[in-house]
C-alpha cells in the first residue's frame, strides 16, 4: 500500500514539473512576443519624423518651382501680346504714314495736271503754237518744284566718271580729248529722292 501512495506520489511530482515547464515556456513566448511588439524607439521615432519633414519641405520647393514657372509664362505670353500688338501698331502707322504721303503728293500735283490739259487744248490753235510751248515750259517748271519739295531731285551726269552705281550705259564711242570711262552725253537723266538713287541716269561713255 505505501509502495502504491509512493508511485503516485512521483507521478504527481512529475505532472507538477512538466506543468511548471510549460508555464515557464509560456511565459518565456510572451516576453519574445511582447519585446517584439514593443514600441519604436526614440531615434526611430526621429528618423521617421526626418523623412515626413524632408518630403514636406520637397513638396514646398516644387510648388515654389512651379509658381516661378507660372509666372515666367505669364510675364513671356504678356510680353509676346505686347510685342505683336506693337508690330501691327507699327504696321498701321506705316501704312497711314504712307497714303496721307501719296494723298499730299496728288494734291501737289493735280495743279500741273490741269496746266497741262489747258495747255494742250490751247495747242489745238496754229497761231497759239508758241504759247502752247510757253506753256508747257511753265508747267515743266512747277512739276519740277513739287518734286523738289518733296526730296525728288533730277541730275545729268555728262562729262562726269562714270559710275555703275548711278548710271547705265547705253553705248561706248571714241571721245576727242577724252580719257576712257567719261559720260560724253545723257540720253536720260537720273533722278534722286533725297541722295538715294530713284532711276540711274541713261548715259553714252566714252572708250
Amino acid at each position: 500500500m505505501s509502495e502504491e501512495h509512493d508511485a503516485r506520489a512521483r507521478d504527481s511530482a512529475t505532472r507538477n514539473e512538466k506543468d511548471n515547464e510549460e508555464i515557464v515556456d509560456a511565459e518565456v513566448v510572451d516576453e519574445q512576443e511582447a519585446g517584439s511588439q514593443q514600441p519604436a524607439s526614440r531615434d526611430e521615432r526621429a528618423d521617421g519624423n526626418g523623412a515626413a519633414d524632408q518630403v514636406e519641405r520637397d513638396l514646398d520647393e516644387l510648388g515654389e518651382v512651379q509658381r516661378e514657372r507660372d509666372e515666367y509664362l505669364e510675364l513671356a505670353q504678356r510680353t509676346r501680346a505686347d510685342f505683336e500688338n506693337y508690330r501691327k501698331r507699327v504696321a498701321k502707322e506705316t501704312s497711314d504714314a504712307l497714303a496721307r504721303g501719296k494723298a499730299e503728293l496728288a494734291r501737289d500735283i493735280l495743279p500741273v495736271i490741269d496746266n497741262l490739259e489747258r495747255a494742250l487744248a490751247a495747242g489745238s490753235d496754229p497761231a497759239a503754237h508758241g504759247a502752247l510751248v510757253e506753256g508747257v515750259g511753265l508747267v515743266l517748271d512747277e512739276l519740277r518744284s513739287k518734286l523738289g519739295s518733296a526730296g525728288v531731285e533730277s541730275f545729268d551726269p555728262t562729262g562726269e566718271k562714270f559710275d555703275p552705281q548711278v548710271h547705265e550705259a547705253l553705248s561706248t564711242q571714241p571721245g576727242e580729248g577724252k580719257e576712257a570711262g567719261i559720260v560724253l552725253e545723257t540720253m536720260q537723266k537720273g533722278y534722286r529722292l533725297n541722295g538715294q538713287v530713284l532711276r540711274p541716269a541713261k548715259v553714252v561713255v566714252s572708250k
